[in-house]
């Protein structure tokens, strides 16, 4: 990470290394006890009900390849490959708002056709 990464940049990026590894205690050590995330799902409200969310998926979960990452102070972007027992490539985005250091705010992004293709394969 470049040295003049910015604050939320600096929090994406940790929070990100951290679910991608499935330490997910780590990762939600960035995420506010009143987060809200806009999903494919709809909108999930609370550290709780997120972390519901994420958790399933980073278990099935080999790999993540950063793609790109931008930021501000308050602000950041990233979008990335992942590759999991459901699927070979699940391109994501996610983009969060911080404060004080912790992520108050997710947009995750996927196209979740191939998932339900996927499961809808399985015997």
């Amino acid at each position: 990470m470049p040295e003049e990464a910015s604050t939320a940049l600096r929090v994406a990026l940790a929070y990100h290394a951290a679910w991608t590894t499935k330490d997910l205690d780590l990762a939600f050590g960035y995420v506010a006890d009143d987060i809200v995330c806009d999903a494919p799902a709809g909108r999930l409200e609370g550290r709780d009900a997120f972390r519901a969310f994420l958790a399933p998926f980073a278990q099935l979960l080999h790999s993540a390849t950063l793609i790109a990452a931008f930021g501000d102070e308050d602000k950041a972007l990233m979008m990335y490959d992942t590759s999991s027992a459901l699927v070979a490539s699940g391109p994501g985005a996610e983009f969060l708002t911080v404060a004080h250091g912790r992520i108050t705010y997710s947009r995750f992004i996927f196209d979740r056709v191939p998932f339900a293709a996927a499961r809808q394969a399985i015997p």
